[in-house]
């Protein structure tokens, strides 16, 4: 049966992908649109619609293969992973344009949340990422764990107990769910994870020096579950600042993980982190304070409780190396 896709004439050829990806399950990279005479023009995503001579007796084709149908993970591909910087002005005109705002807006009446487990009353949010950010989806290794950032459940277990925790990927849902589920994430019994996002929940948006890219607007959640969260009690970690381009004041940019074989014996990124959030947790307004100083946090501002809480979890957990796995045991 035909659908119906509407797109606007300021969109991009990108977002145009996005919402293709919506109706026939093919991600955006594995598109090709056809349209007579444009050539192969609509192999930039950066293109505006209005920019193609569209015209109602001709049609456009779309060549992709579904993600039931791909057996080669998704780490195999040329995703762009360096970060950039983008001025303080030009951030500023990002989320404060109307158009961007107007792709929000649709974005949020086209997307659902399903809920892993309930949103509970009176926590915050802290929204992750998943490549370099929990995980080094580049590296190879026999077991996902090899690859996991080091003290990851300690970091969610201490989290959850003060945080509502999502995670959002910019792969597909299927992958979001598949490395979680090997990591032990959705069914660890010492914390929660209450919802999962991909990469259809993003817009694209476009700044002067960098052109078009992706990013993550945290409006999304705070207008599909008013009741829970807003800009006052969410906060963000990604690897890439440009995710939280719509919402600055609510990121933070965690050291990436990468080279896992070599540095998971060194990575403390969420030790630290952990006391942080553990600290902030009794704030107010969270979108007050300038995640980038977070390691300035001096032990003054670090709560009695927040050194408590974690030092204990730390003596719950030991790991070891067996064989070249990392095994946890319960002491």
């Amino acid at each position: 049966m035909p659908s119906t896709l509407r797109i606007c004439a300021d969109d991009s050829v990108a977002e145009l992908k996005r919402r293709i990806c919506f109706l026939t399950n093919v991600l955006p990279k594995r598109q090709k649109l056809l349209y007579p005479k444009v050539g192969n023009k609509l192999s930039d995503d950066s293109l505006l619609l209005s920019q193609i001579p569209l015209k109602p007796s001709l049609k456009m084709t779309m060549i992709g293969t579904t993600e039931d149908d791909i057996i080669v993970d998704q780490v195999t591909s040329d995703d762009i992973v360096d970060d950039f910087e983008l001025g303080k002005d030009e951030v500023v005109d990002i989320k404060d344009k109307e158009l961007n705002k107007q792709k929000l807006r649709r974005r949020v009446d086209q997307y659902k949340i399903k809920l892993v487990n309930p949103c509970r009353k009176g926590k915050k949010l802290l929204v992750l990422d998943i490549d370099y950010t929990l995980f080094d989806h580049r590296s190879t290794a026999e077991n996902p764990l090899q690859l996991m950032r080091p003290y990851l459940h300690e970091f969610l277990t201490a989290a959850y107990a003060e945080y509502d925790i999502i995670i959002w990927s910019a792969t597909s849902m299927k992958w979001v769910e598949l490395k979680m589920g090997e990591l032990g994430v959705l069914n660890n019994p010492n914390y929660k994870i209450t919802a999962l996002l991909d990469h259809l929940a993003m817009i694209t948006v476009q700044s002067d020096s960098r052109g078009i890219f992706d990013c993550k607007p945290l409006g999304l959640i705070w207008a599909l579950l008013p009741e829970f969260y807003s800009a006052q009690n969410t906060i963000m970690f990604d690897d890439l600042r440009r995710n939280f381009v719509m919402n600055p004041q609510n990121g933070l940019k965690i050291r990436p993980f990468r080279k896992a074989h070599v540095n998971r014996d060194k990575d403390d990124e969420l030790v630290l982190l952990t006391r942080y959030l553990l600290a902030i947790a009794e704030l107010d307004d969270l979108s007050s304070l300038d995640h980038s100083r977070w390691e300035t946090f001096t032990e003054d501002n670090v709560k009695g409780r927040a050194h408590i809480i974690f030092l204990t979890l730390l003596t719950l957990f030991s790991y070891v190396v067996v064989a070249g796995y990392f095994v946890c045991f319960m002491v």
